[in-house]
């Protein structure tokens, strides 16, 4: 079974904008983003029984909550981020001790290679797929596929409001994944569709409600609730779907995924 690293939403709120989702006049609502984050962490803990480890936030880092860009983990290796934007790179050192507490070879790109983990790359089977352009760039995820031994595809990112590739991507399995088409140019569509054996598209309505930011594990898929069309694909392929209201933190650009950072 799976285990997933989360972080508490102690200090989470808009405090910069560095997506077009954040606005830092609509802010957060701290008592509804815990029970929000509370409901995921019981979905998964409970519901699903899989193991989630937790990390203590660091105070002045709201997105310390989003430990999916925190790195990206292979085994009991662990890859920090490089994060693009200063406002996040604090969040860094919190993360490498906590994973070298925990037994983990720490790996260290180059400081200037943009780099922000599992955000932007995504296992499917044994082939790595992976963002770039808005916020990682295509020499840290050749240099990533060296480290690991991995195939990398990479993908161009064109809309800024998808701009990590798990907003707008998510693996099922070893063979199928649900995408936003628009979200990649068309040689990416092109790659997608030639390297991923069960590709099922996502509409334009459920792509902007994060339909793409979905946890799965094994055949459960967490999405973010009124994926309707969505929902219905998923279930026509076996998956069982569990629907969560995460909108505040759609609010700062993210959801279920987002929250969560898949331990192997």
């Amino acid at each position: 079974m799976a285990t997933f690293l989360m972080c508490p939403p102690d200090y989470y709120g808009i405090e910069y904008e560095i997506n077009p989702w954040m606005s830092r006049s609509r802010n957060t609502d701290p008592k509804l983003a815990r029970k929000q984050w509370q409901s995921l962490y019981d979905l998964l803990a409970t519901t699903l029984g899989v193991q989630v480890e937790l990390i203590q936030p660091g105070r002045g880092f709201p997105d310390m909550v989003f430990t999916a860009n925190a790195g990206l983990v292979h085994g009991k290796q662990f890859i920090a981020s490089n994060f693009r934007y200063e406002v996040r790179k604090g969040e860094t050192p919190y993360f490498e001790r906590w994973f070298k507490d925990h037994g983990y070879a720490i790996h260290h790109l180059p400081s200037n290679y943009d780099f922000e983990g599992a955000g932007d790359v995504l296992p499917l089977g044994e082939t790595l797929f992976a963002g770039y352009r808005i916020r990682s760039n295509i020499r840290a995820h050749t240099l990533v596929g060296e480290i690991l031994g991995k195939r990398v595809l990479t993908l161009e990112l064109l809309d800024e409001r998808f701009y990590h590739l798990d907003t707008c991507f998510c693996p099922l399995d070893s063979e199928g994944a649900i995408y936003y088409p628009s979200a990649f140019d068309e040689y990416g569509q092109r790659v997608i569709l030639e390297h991923v054996q069960t590709p099922i598209p996502v509409s334009n309505e459920d792509a902007m409600r994060f339909g793409c930011n979905a946890v799965v594990v094994e055949r459960n898929v967490v999405l973010q609730k009124d994926c309707v069309a969505l929902r219905a694909k998923l279930e026509q392929e076996g998956f069982r779907v569990f629907e969560l209201d995460l909108s505040e933190f759609i609010k700062a650009g993210g959801s279920a995924k987002c929250l969560t950072l898949l331990l192997e």
